[in-house]
């Protein structure tokens, strides 16, 4: 089996075990793109999409789907609806605009980008593929701390107590012997903002901040997944106080008995030993990671020195649905809006829930600013009448947790699923 197969069937692989991993469907679709299979393309970008509806950079591999199969009006028509959302990346003007010289409309093609110099690549030598490495990494000091992050008392109380403490009062823990720093795992259902609560950790504890991409670590070469992984922990052992943080960690330590080729179970047990620190020190790192499936992640990871600290994420309490109503309605037309009401009246919705609920009640209100050609404050009506089209994606995931939580509870880890659900 050659590299390029070992990818492919490692992210394939993967995929059967966390089916709903969105980074990893997108780096599979991209892959297929780049070798010019735009049946598996389309595939793969359409089950991306169907987890991030109307994302324009999935849009985008989608229409190079298209154009690769000779499908040229999908592709146009796809790529039409994104210029006509003012989501249309460079990329993708430069791909309409060739499209519409193809069929001769030269004149609408200037016309709506003028600026572009319109290129007749192939629009896979388009779509170069990252490369790994530390210099690629997103690394940052987060300005964010606990202050703002609205709401969730217990899971901040939690992280405290497990994480921050033993970081501020290392020698009281260590007399007790309490590690300082390891792995902690967040795990919930998606959208809840486990990401948002990691860079908050940093920021409590002035830490830098390292936030790893899928794509960063995944090589198709034969043991460059696994000396990327080894370069980014080197570089964060050198820098500590440092947090670094995984997300969908279930994309990179998925259960080996699920996996069958050799690639996938040598970068596990890479990531095992990193976590561990055999050869290394891990005083002062802080390894976090995120994930919706924690169910799907190799049991080792959750063996003692590893990620044997699991806090769970819930959707948004009410002072937490009310902050992020607020942060989200900051800067639009409004009118005295009841952001308490509005909290009561979205229990279970996550934090993207709630982003999607503002920007439909946006949409309705600029379709009555166009007719009228005054801008239209938004009222507590307009977000009630979004949150009642505006379904909670919160429940779907439940249905799964408490499954795994009835039945595959082994020390009591989904507790906090079943209290939560108030099955406890």
């Amino acid at each position: 089996m050659n590299s390029d197969s070992e990818l492919i069937a490692f992210l394939q692989e993967a995929i059967s075990a966390s089916p709903d991993n969105l980074p990893l469907r997108r780096r599979l679709a991209e892959v297929f793109l780049s070798h010019g299979n735009g049946i598996e393309g389309e595939r793969q970008f359409r089950a991306a999409l169907r987890l991030l509806p109307g994302d324009p950079a999935l849009s985008l591999g989608l229409a190079r789907c298209f154009h690769l199969q000779g499908k040229k009006s999908q592709a146009l028509a796809l790529l039409e609806s994104l210029e006509g959302a003012g989501k249309a990346s460079p990329e993708a003007q430069n791909l309409m605009a060739q499209l519409l010289l193809d069929e001769g409309r030269n004149t609408t093609a200037r016309q709506l980008f003028p600026q572009n110099e319109v290129s007749h690549e192939d629009p896979i030598d388009q779509s170069k593929e990252e490369t790994g490495g530390w210099e690629g990494s997103h690394r940052e000091r987060p300005k964010i701390s606990f202050q703002q992050v609205g709401g969730m008392g217990a899971v901040k109380k939690q992280i405290r107590m497990k994480v921050l403490l033993p970081l501020e009062k290392p020698e009281l823990f260590k007399a007790y012997g309490k590690r300082v720093g390891g792995g902690l795992l967040l795990y919930g259902p998606p959208g809840c903002g486990k990401t948002y609560m990691a860079r908050a950790v940093a920021g409590e504890v002035n830490a830098k901040f390292f936030s790893v991409a899928i794509h960063q670590i995944l090589s198709k070469w034969h043991g460059e997944s696994e000396e990327r992984l080894n370069q980014f922990f080197e570089q964060a052992r050198r820098l500590t106080p440092a947090v670094l943080f995984f997300d969908e960690v279930d994309a990179l330590g998925a259960r080996r008995s699920d996996m069958q080729g050799a690639a996938g179970r040598s970068l596990i047990n890479q990531f095992l030993a990193e976590l561990d620190g055999l050869d290394d020190n891990n005083d002062g790192l802080l390894i976090l990671a995120a994930t919706n499936s924690p169910w799907h992640l190799d049991p080792a990871f959750r063996r003692p020195g590893r990620f044997d600290r699991m806090i769970f994420v819930p959707p948004p309490d009410l002072e937490a649905r009310e902050a992020i109503l607020r942060i989200q309605c900051q800067g639009k037309p409004q009118d005295k809006l009841d952001f308490a009401k509005l909290a009561k009246r979205s229990k279970e919705y996550s934090g993207a829930d709630l982003m999607a609920v503002v920007d439909q009640a946006v949409d309705l209100k600029l379709e009555q600013a166009l007719e009228s050609g005054a801008p239209q404050p938004l009222v507590t009506r307009d977000l009630l009448k979004a949150l009642a089209a505006v379904r909670p994606t919160t429940g779907e995931w439940f249905a799964s947790a408490k499954n795994y939580a009835l039945y595959s509870n082994e020390g009591g880890q989904y507790d906090d699923i079943l209290q939560f659900l108030g099955l406890s």
